[in-house]
Formats: C-alpha cells, structure tokens, sequence
C-alpha cells in the first residue's frame, strides 16, 4: 500500500469502519473498496487494535487511513508509525492548524520523529533514507466542518503538504446553527470547498450516508467518497433480510 500517491481525479469509494475487528477489513478489501477509514474519533480504537487493523489492510491491499481523534504529534505518529496509507483530520479550522498538521507528519522540515523499527519502516528493512521519503509524503485529508474552516478553506487547502480537503456535512451543519446536513447553507458551503479543492489540485472530499448521493456531489466536484460505515451497512443488511 503507497503512501505516497493519492488520485485526486478519479473516483475513489471508500466507507468508515467503527468496529475494531480485522475480519472487517479483509471483507472490504476483498469486495474491492479503493479505501476505507478506521474511525478513532467517533469509535473505540486503541493502539493495539489499529495495529491489527493495518495488518488485515495490508494483507488484502486496502488503502486505510486513520481519523484521528486529535492533532497531537504523539497521536499522528502513532497512527503513520503503525503504517496507515494516510490521516484523515477533523476540525481543521485555519492555515495555521493545517501547517501543524502537516509538520507533525513530515520528517524533513517537520516534527515527526524517526525510528527505522516500525511497520511503516519495514521494521528497519527500508533504511533511513527510503523511509524518510515515504513518510515526507503522507496522505493529510484535511475535515472542513466549521464556519471558520470554511472562510479559510483556500488557504488551508494552499498548505503544501495538505493533500485534500473533506466536508464534514453534519458537523458543519452544527456550526451553522443548524440540525440537517442538507440545509441550503451546509450545502452552499459544501460547493464551495469541494471547488477550492478542485482549484488547488486537491483531493475534493465529502462524506454521505448512501451510494445513491455520491452522483449528486460528484457534479459538485466531488471525487472521494466515504459512504456511510461497517455499522450501517451491516444495518441495512440485516433490515433487507427482515423485509
């Protein structure tokens, strides 16, 4: 799995994972997702159990990025150090948080602190100088879910190291004063990121709920998808069988 590549044109579907069980992951991996992400914002993922995650990824040759839950260098290094493909970051809310980010993911002219022994490393089979480059070039999808992440969309997204930015519909909503993802202000502002994106050569991102929206963004420019979660698909599943 590279880290070091992210298209940024061609449609990519991937789905959140809430549910710390490797076999999850194999599943997606073999149904042909381009990604998936592994939710440690919103669900319980402890290190160990990331780590299992990265191995079942790695062994059906699935993307897998990480929400982290916060911006701690100890959190980004942890999760990059475990091998993810890359991070996907909420609340990034102005150039100066997204410059943060990105240093805390990149050795050179960065924060992020070099040990040759982790996975990311081939637990010492890279050498420095290969593992310095991969790591240099980590995936940062950047969440956009706020008014203020909104009025600096265009310099977050101007960040070199920032790979790409994602709405965060349902939080953004919150941050407007409102309780619907659809509102015509969430999706105003959901136009208008995914544009400064597509401007800057960024990865357009945007979360939805079912396959059938992701045409409706696409025509607003968006190119990576996350639909809906391990849950909900599990959910919907078993409602078909009662029906």
């Amino acid at each position: 799995m590279s880290t070091s590549t992210h298209d940024t044109s061609t449609r990519q579907i991937g789905t959140f994972v809430k549910t710390g069980a490797p076999q999850i992951i194999e599943i997606l991996g073999g149904a042909g997702l381009h990604f998936a992400v592994v939710d440690a914002e919103h669900a319980p993922f402890d290190r160990a159990t990331l780590d299992v995650m990265v191995i079942a990824a790695r062994s059906v040759n699935l993307p897998l990025f990480v929400r982290i839950p916060d911006m701690s260098a100890a959190t980004i290094q942890s999760a990059l150090d475990l091998g993810a493909s890359g991070l996907l970051v909420p609340h990034v809310d102005s150039a100066d948080d997204a410059r943060t980010l990105v240093a805390r993911t990149r050795f050179i002219d960065g924060e992020r602190g070099f040990s040759s022994s982790p996975r990311f490393a081939g637990y010492g089979a890279m050498g420095m100088q290969k593992a310095v480059a991969a790591g240099n070039g980590t995936v940062v999808m950047c969440q956009i879910e706020s008014r203020a992440g909104c009025a600096a969309a265009h310099e977050i997204a101007n960040v070199d190291g920032v790979s790409g930015l994602f709405v965060g519909r349902a939080d953004l909503a919150l941050s407007f004063g409102l309780t619907s993802a659809r509102a015509p202000e969430v999706m105003q502002a959901t136009v208008q990121v995914l544009d400064i994106a597509r401007r800057a050569g960024k990865t357009p991102g945007v979360a939805v709920g079912e396959v059938d929206e992701c045409a409706e963004f696409q025509q607003m420019g968006a190119t990576w998808f996350v639909i809906g979660s391990d849950q909900s698909l599990l959910r919907k599943g078993a409602l078909t069988l009662m029906a």
